[in-house]
């Protein structure tokens, strides 16, 4: 099922559908479409930004956040692979306010992970959202459309496209 299986938004009915371009400003500031902005902000004034292993960066609810870092908390630090988790969606997580504005400032430790420039996307992933440099998001978009004829992910079977 994996690490983010059971922790889809239920509170509010957030869904964080989409894929938006985005522009950040010089100081790194990344301004939330309004139309999210309650959603992402129903359990408190709080997100959470972080790091994936995709090379991405994640934008939670900070109460859509919370059971996922416990959850890999929990894992055992003397497995390789679930440091590996830890040091990246643990390590790099940043809980921030949105400003005024809507804007949320995202670190320059997340941007070099990410390779953000100034023009990125805001693409919905359910209880959450992933941010991603535009060229690495056209990338990552070419490849998953050149896979998609040749194999679907598992529990896809009985999918009516």
């Amino acid at each position: 099922m994996g690490i983010y299986g059971k922790f889809l938004p239920r509170k509010g009915n957030s869904l964080f559908q989409g894929a938006t371009e985005l522009t950040l400003d010089a100081k790194g500031r990344l301004a939330v479409p309004t139309r999210h902005r309650d959603a992402l902000l129903s359990g408190g004034r709080a997100v959470v930004l972080t790091a994936h292993p995709d090379r991405c960066v994640l934008l939670y609810p900070r109460v859509s956040w919370e059971p996922i870092g416990a959850r890999v908390q929990a894992l055992s630090s003397f497995n390789e692979q679930a440091r590996m988790w830890q040091r990246l969606l643990v390590g790099f997580a940043e809980e921030l306010e949105l400003d005024a504005q809507g804007r949320i400032l995202v670190s320059p430790a997340l941007r070099k992970f990410a390779a953000l420039k100034k023009d990125v996307m805001l693409v919905g992933q359910g209880s959450h959202f992933e941010i991603w440099d535009v060229e690495s998001w056209d990338q990552k978009l070419s490849q998953a459309l050149a896979q998609a004829g040749s194999s679907a992910p598992p529990g896809t079977d009985n999918f009516a496209l």
